[in-house]
């Protein structure tokens, strides 16, 4: 997939005020720390159409960009390490299982986690919610270019192996980095398939 056209549509922090539900939606989640900004800015080759930001949870409303006319990006707010008080973590938390129990359209959430740290319970316990509620997921691995090759394959296993304690298989996966582009070709390709998936 070539992406020609990427336009910020709206944000909300009220689910019911989303974009129609009459597009395909793909949408990206992770602690607040993961690189989620600059990975939307890297697959949609625009460096600024995700705000990036210096301090954690930059992202506090459900952003939704129209991709080549045709899906749904949908930049969800971050969790995890955000320093904002208690009850705008609790909204947080609303909106975001609000948006993914209430979306029909929402075809896969892609759930990031840094390649160089172990399993996150945080993380871990997110996603395990997300098979029990039969929500489609995806893990992108993101900041690869920071591990030397065999680290990073060290590290993915180590993953597998925490995952695999829980599920019967692993979740589909790719491994990324912002600054030199890995993975965006995958992460697209799966975006083309699964839309056409949706098609038949």
């Amino acid at each position: 997939m070539n992406i020609t056209a990427a336009e910020f549509v709206m944000s909300n922090s009220d689910v019911k005020k989303c974009p129609k539900p009459d597009k395909p939606e793909y949408a990206f989640i992770g602690r607040s720390n993961v690189g989620k900004s600059s990975l939307i800015n890297m697959i949609t080759n625009n460096k600024n159409l995700a705000k990036t930001s210096s301090k954690p949870g930059k992202t506090q409303l459900v952003n939704h960009f129209l991709i080549n006319k045709e899906w749904y990006l949908v930049d969800l707010p971050g969790y995890g390490f955000a320093k904002v008080a208690k009850n705008t973590k609790q909204r947080f938390s609303r909106l975001i299982f609000k948006y993914i129990e209430s979306r029909p359209n929402l075809v896969n959430l892609f759930v990031l986690v840094d390649s160089r740290h172990e399993p996150q319970t945080k993380d871990t316990e997110f996603m395990e919610w997300l098979g029990i509620n039969g929500i489609p997921f995806s893990i992108i691995f993101t900041k690869a270019d920071k591990l030397t090759k065999r680290k990073l394959g060290e590290s993915i296993e180590t993953y597998k192996k925490v995952m695999l304690e829980s599920w019967e298989e692993m979740p589909p996966y790719f491994i990324s980095s912002s600054s030199n582009g890995l993975g965006k070709d995958e992460i697209l390709n799966y975006i083309e398939e699964t839309i056409k998936m949706t098609r038949d």
